[in-house]
C-alpha cells in the first residue's frame, strides 16, 4: 500500500509566541522536520496543511470556547499564518509535495477540507496518486490533528497518527480525541506531547 505523511498545521501562530499557542509545538516542528528529512523512501508523498483564514465567520472570537472558536490566528497574509521556521526548510526543499491550504471561510479544522492553490481537494489528490494509508503528524493533537485522522477514515484510507509527532492543548481534551480515534479504527503509536 502507497502510504503519504501528512503534516497538519505546523505554523507560527499554533507554536510558542503565536496567537493560539500549544506548548510543544516548536519541538514538533523540529521533530517533523527531522522525521520527513529521514524518512528515505517511506512515504510515497509529505503533504501539509496550512490554516488559511480570511473571514471564518464565529471561528474568531474575543470570547472564544477554544473548542469551536478561538482568537484570531493564521489570517492569510500574516506571520502567524507562516510555516514555523524550523518546518519551512523542508517546505522549501521540496520534500514537501504539496500544501493544502483550509478554513478561508469556515473553521475547517480537517485537512481533508483543504485543497491546493489550484483547487485539489485532499483526498482527490491522494487518491489520484494511488496513496491508500496516510500516517498524520501535526498541531495540535486534540483538534486538527483529530479531525484530519477521522476524515482520513471517513474517506476510507488507512490512517495511522504518530503521536511522537503531535502536540496536544490539553491532557483531558487529548485523552478523549485519542479515545475517539481509537474507536474510529485509526492506528495510534507513540505517546503526545501535552504540556498544558
Amino acid at each position: 500500500m502507497r502510504r503519504a505523511l501528512i503534516v497538519v498545521d505546523v505554523q507560527k501562530d499554533f507554536c510558542e509566541g503565536g496567537n493560539v499557542p500549544v506548548k510543544g509545538g516548536a519541538n514538533r516542528a523540529v521533530a517533523i522536520a527531522e522525521l520527513i528529512r529521514g524518512a528515505d523512501g517511506r512515504y510515497a508523498h509529505v503533504v501539509a496543511t496550512r490554516d488559511h483564514h480570511v473571514d471564518p465567520g464565529g471561528h474568531f472570537s474575543d470570547e472564544p470556547d477554544f473548542e469551536n472558536s478561538f482568537p484570531v490566528h493564521c489570517v492569510v497574509g500574516t506571520e502567524g499564518g507562516e510555516f514555523h521556521p524550523d518546518f519551512e526548510p523542508v517546505v522549501t526543499s521540496g520534500a514537501v509535495d504539496e500544501v493544502f491550504f483550509k478554513g478561508a471561510h469556515s473553521a475547517s479544522k480537517s485537512g481533508f477540507e483543504g485543497a491546493t492553490e489550484s483547487g485539489t481537494p485532499l483526498g482527490e489528490w491522494l487518491r489520484a496518486r494511488e496513496v491508500g494509508g496516510v500516517d498524520v503528524v501535526g498541531i495540535a493533537t486534540d483538534h486538527c490533528v483529530k479531525a484530519t485522522a477521522l476524515d482520513g477514515v471517513r474517506a476510507g484510507f488507512d490512517v495511522h497518527v504518530l503521536l511522537d509527532y503531535t502536540a496536544g492543548v490539553a491532557s483531558d481534551t487529548t485523552g478523549a480525541a485519542l479515545d475517539e480515534l481509537r474507536a474510529a479504527g485509526v492506528g495510534l503509536s507513540g505517546e503526545p506531547v501535552v504540556l498544558a
